[in-house]
């Protein structure tokens, strides 16, 4: 007859319901279904404390939008140093793939050695309504990733749709003109909301609408708009999405971070590649 795992001089025929070690009344824990063991007890406690979120992600703790308003206080920082200090400062922040002659001056682009401008141009905005834009769709698609993808990964989906938005920028568009905006990033927060939606299958329709619209609108005014940073944010916010919420539960971190930095590695690969070929 088998015995507690606890105390060895006690026979039991009950078990554990999740480590299914033999258990006796005395070290039986009600469970919601059946009875656990104390070990298996401790351990879910810990993890409750732990709060992992459903992709790994902690579980948000205090201000669930925190980390959407610190990305709308980056974005502001940026407009009203543009703002202030004119010209000089655009050029600084703004991507522009070659460096170029603009009248008497020489604006340095990431060719000439100002590799900053492919994360700077996502947090510049020159123009009021453009900011305004950006930081409403910001403002509503940000704090439900935050929650469903934990703050780590709901940044590294932002950052890497900024880093695929640019490259997308030096590998197809005007090499001499300047682009900026965080609309890259907020495209790849679009696309990993589909995702999302996707693997859990919510109704897309509304999504796609929003998105098709975005779209539309992006690929009639592509003398306005850089639809080469939209639709390269898209991709890569996507594609972060899908290896954040597809990634097994079995060296789940491990493979969702590896994937991550593989993106990000290929688009500033991408980014480099195209300045030496520019330069």
């Amino acid at each position: 007859m088998p015995v507690c795992y606890r105390h060895p001089d006690k026979e039991t025929w009950i078990r554990c319901q999740r480590c299914e070690k033999p258990i006796c009344p005395d070290c039986m824990r009600d469970a919601s279904v059946g009875f656990q063991c104390p070990d298996c007890v401790k351990e879910g406690a810990r993890s409750t404390r732990q709060g992992k979120a459903v992709y790994g992600g902690k579980r948000l703790t205090g201000n669930p939008m925190a980390t959407t308003f610190a990305l709308i206080a980056a974005n502001l920082v940026g407009f009203f140093a543009i703002r202030s200090g004119g010209g000089r400062v655009l050029d600084a922040l703004a991507l522009l793939p070659q460096s170029s002659t603009r009248g008497f001056q020489e604006v340095e682009g990431v060719s000439g050695g100002a590799y900053w401008q492919v994360l700077t141009s996502a947090f510049s905005h020159y123009d009021v309504l453009h900011l305004g834009f950006n930081m409403l769709a910001l403002y509503f698609l940000g704090p439900m990733l935050e929650q469903v993808l934990g703050r780590l990964r709901f940044l590294a989906v932002y950052f890497v749709s900024a880093f695929t938005a640019s490259a997308a920028v030096m590998l197809v568009s005007n090499p001499n003109s300047q682009t900026l905006g965080a609309s890259g990033a907020i495209f790849g927060l679009m696309g990993a909301l589909v995702v999302v939606a996707f693997k859990v299958k919510a109704d897309l329709r509304q999504i796609l609408f929003w998105l098709g619209l975005n779209l539309v609108f992006t690929f009639y005014n592509t003398g306005s708009i850089s639809w080469q940073g939209h639709l390269g944010g898209l991709l890569g916010g996507a594609l972060t999405a899908a290896i954040i919420v597809y990634a097994p539960r079995k060296r789940r971190e491990v493979i969702q971070w590896t994937g991550i930095v593989l993106v990000l590695v290929v688009a500033l690969v991408v980014i480099a590649a195209q300045a030496v070929v520019l330069g």
